[in-house]
């Protein structure tokens, strides 16, 4: 995987065979979008694992077949916010693990000649401030949508909150610290740079768009 950018104090980044092997089927410019849609979403697991890993549980007494036993849940309820649309691709890929987790949504777009965000929807679930709270976005490319998107949902409560995501660039990484240094930002790798579209590069093209087909 690529490592630019590595010196972000609060990133956190994946190092897992998985990982990688999906993170390839990603970028393959001839994968076909059924084949992204389940590539992403099994990546998706897999940064769940690493987002929840310093999650706090609650002891519970529970039974087994054969005697009781202390058992281990969740001590907070879970809340995905993708940005829309391609977050959807991310959320996707984690109800599975966590069908009992509530969904916010934000829908922000970078206009195309600034490249600055523009918010068109946001929907949040309520008790964002008892939740551990996940802000689910593919590409960290400027940064820009991203640290919007968090700001909507610190604004509405959230105190535990990380931001997920596919690929980064120091760019994105740079804009998102100065903007949220406490929340920690979980990728799958770091590529080196951006081109004058706000693309990352290589990257994997239009998440969104790939996704969805259209």
């Amino acid at each position: 995987m690529s490592t630019p950018g590595k010196e972000c104090a609060s990133l956190r980044l994946l190092d897992h065979p998985l990982a990688a092997a999906q993170l390839s089927l990603l970028r393959l410019s001839s994968t076909a979008p059924n084949e992204f849609r389940e590539a992403l979403r099994k990546l998706a697991a897999v940064l769940l694992f690493e987002a929840s890993r310093q999650w706090e549980t609650r002891a519970i007494t529970m039974q087994s077949p054969l005697a009781s036993f202390a058992g281990m849940t969740l001590a907070r309820p879970v809340a995905l916010v993708p940005i829309l649309r391609a977050g959807l691709g991310l959320q996707d890929g984690m109800m599975p693990l966590l069908p009992e987790a509530s969904t916010g949504h934000v829908g922000i777009y970078r206009d195309p000649a600034t490249l600055l965000p523009i918010e068109y929807f946001c929907r949040l679930p309520p008790k964002l401030a008892e939740s551990e709270v996940l802000v689910l976005d593919p590409m960290l490319a400027t940064g820009q949508s991203a640290a919007a998107a968090v700001s909507l949902v610190k604004n509405a409560g959230a105190q535990r909150l990380q931001l997920v995501c596919v690929l980064a660039c120091p760019p994105g990484l740079a804009t998102f610290q100065q903007a949220h240094p406490e929340v920690p930002i979980i990728a799958a790798a770091v590529d080196p740079e951006l081109n004058d579209h706000g693309y990352i590069v290589p990257g994997l093209g239009d998440a969104g768009d790939r996704y969805f087909g259209t």
